[in-house]
């Protein structure tokens, strides 16, 4: 049962990702004059703070930092390296904070590059604290083997997620005992990704390796309820649970879907 606290594709000479970049815009500034204009740039959201006091007096965080004090992270966008960095010490600090209390990591991601997702996946396996995975939004790519990987019994999406599966992808040019090379490397991270997904998938029905490739041989989209059956996630959450002040049913399963 969740609980929760309560708040809120290319290869490059040197890796292989799976990328799904998002149209990103600069702000531009100019050298030769201040500027006055406080128009933020097209698509740029601004991130809320909360100010709390303390002991008197009060603190300001960002709504992320605040979050990261009740054990909830904030996977959002598409997965490169300096997101990974960021989640990896987050979930460090986490365990190193309370080894025992678990870890809640809310994912809304397209996806993005091999090397950098499972180096997220590795640190999630590898610390004490156990870490449950909540899709809201998407769950595309790596973000959906980030979401299977979450501690067995705890990895959940929300009614109306969508998640898709799919095999590595990505170029290559140069001499071809590189390009030899480099396809060889691709086939070994794309069985590498594919045994990840057996050992995660618990549906009703254990897919084979070779079922596994199957499915994942192009874009393999699915809903919150395809994802349950075939064990990606073990719940869909429609709900939080009310506390039994709140005249709920306490620790008892989330409402039935």
């Amino acid at each position: 049962m969740l609980s929760i606290p309560r708040l809120g594709r290319s290869l490059t000479r040197s890796s292989v990702s799976t990328l799904r970049p998002a149209a990103a815009i600069p702000r531009s500034f100019s050298s030769c004059a201040p500027s006055f204009d406080r128009t933020p740039a097209r698509g740029w959201t601004p991130t809320p703070f909360v100010t709390e006091t303390v002991g008197g007096g009060w603190h300001t965080y960002d709504i992320f930092s605040r979050l990261l004090k009740e054990r909830i992270i904030c996977l959002n966008g598409e997965v490169d390296e300096s997101m990974s960095a960021s989640i990896v010490a987050q979930l460090l600090f986490l365990e190193a904070d309370n080894p025992q209390k678990p870890i809640h990591l809310y994912i809304n991601s397209p996806g993005g590059s091999v090397t950098a997702g499972l180096a997220i996946y590795d640190t999630m396996t590898y610390i004490a604290s156990p870490v449950s995975t909540i899709c809201v939004g998407q769950a595309a790519s790596m973000g959906s083997l980030l979401l299977c990987g979450g501690n067995p019994g705890k990895r959940y999406c929300l009614p109306h997620s969508s998640i898709m599966i799919h095999q590595p992808s990505g170029g290559y040019f140069g001499q071809a005992t590189d390009i030899a090379i480099h396809a060889k490397e691709i086939l070994r991270v794309r069985h590498q990704l594919n045994q990840i997904y057996q050992r995660h998938l618990t549906g009703k029905k254990q897919l084979s390796l070779d079922e596994i490739e199957k499915l994942m041989e192009r874009d393999y989209f699915m809903g919150a309820q395809e994802a349950l059956e075939i064990g990606l996630v073990d719940e869909i959450l429609d709900r939080r649970v009310k506390s039994k002040e709140n005249g709920g049913v306490g620790e008892g399963k989330p409402p039935a879907v």
